[in-house]
């Protein structure tokens, strides 16, 4: 047990979903997990545990935003054992070709933040995915037909911007940034850390360029692809060293 999660030594699986939203964690093991329980409830940053396609896999909400996320997924890596972590969030759109539903795999996550920056100063730490994990993700979305893109992600602090809509990015959408969310860069060096494996898989439910937006129905549907994709991923691996 921590200060922020009651569950006990065993109770998380090696693969653990995370999504930012508590209701979101809860909505997935109600939807995909069999003879799932909870497992914590502290905060009500919800967990559940459960089986999968006959897979033990857990899932674990992080709260928003990177220094949320960084206490979870610690204490998931280093208290609880866990070594396969996907993110399943939603993003925003910085590039014309991302159309609303499409998924986003992020092979690195451009960052904002100062846990990166001030971590590994004088240096520019790139923050990247585990190799495993994006390759099966992007050949499974290409099986199933899934609009897809592998790049780079921006994991940002800031979700009011002073300066508003693309101003508020700068130069990165020139550079090849997708999409924005809040939280895998952190998730990626945590992980490049302890050696375990990490991803993070958004769906683009608002676009900055466009400002199209999809409805409550069709982000629903679309979040179904997105955590069906990461369960059989996330399932699908083994721990790092493992044969």
């Amino acid at each position: 047990m921590t200060p922020h999660n009651q569950a006990k030594p065993g109770d998380y699986a090696e693969a653990v979903l995370l999504p930012g939203d508590p209701l979101r964690a809860q909505w997935i093991a109600e939807n995909f997990f069999e003879d799932f329980r909870q497992v914590n409830a502290v905060r009500n940053c919800l967990g559940f545990t459960g089986t999968y396609k006959g897979k033990r896999v857990s899932v674990q909400a992080t709260g928003m935003g990177q220094p949320s996320l960084g206490i979870y997924v610690h204490e998931l890596i280093n208290v609880y054992g866990c070594r396969t972590l996907i993110r399943v969030g939603t993003c925003g759109g910085l590039n014309a070709n991302v159309k609303v539903r499409d998924l986003i795999i992020a092979q690195g996550a451009s960052t904002d933040s100062g846990m990166v920056r001030d971590a590994f100063a004088p240096f520019s730490y790139a923050p990247i995915a585990d190799f495993g994990l994006l390759r099966d993700a992007a050949a499974a979305a290409e099986r199933n037909g899934m609009r897809h893109h592998v790049g780079n992600m921006l994991s940002s602090d800031i979700f009011y911007h002073l300066e508003p809509g693309l101003g508020g990015y700068g130069r990165l959408p020139a550079h090849g940034i997708l999409g924005v969310e809040m939280e895998a860069a952190a998730l990626y060096t945590l992980a490049a850390r302890f050696n375990a494996r990490a991803l993070a898989v958004c769906t683009m439910t608002d676009c900055l360029i466009t400002h199209e937006s999809l409805s409550a129905e069709d982000r629903q549907s679309s979040l179904r692809d997105m955590v069906t994709l990461a369960l059989d991923v996330a399932t699908a691996q083994r721990a790092p060293g493992g044969a």
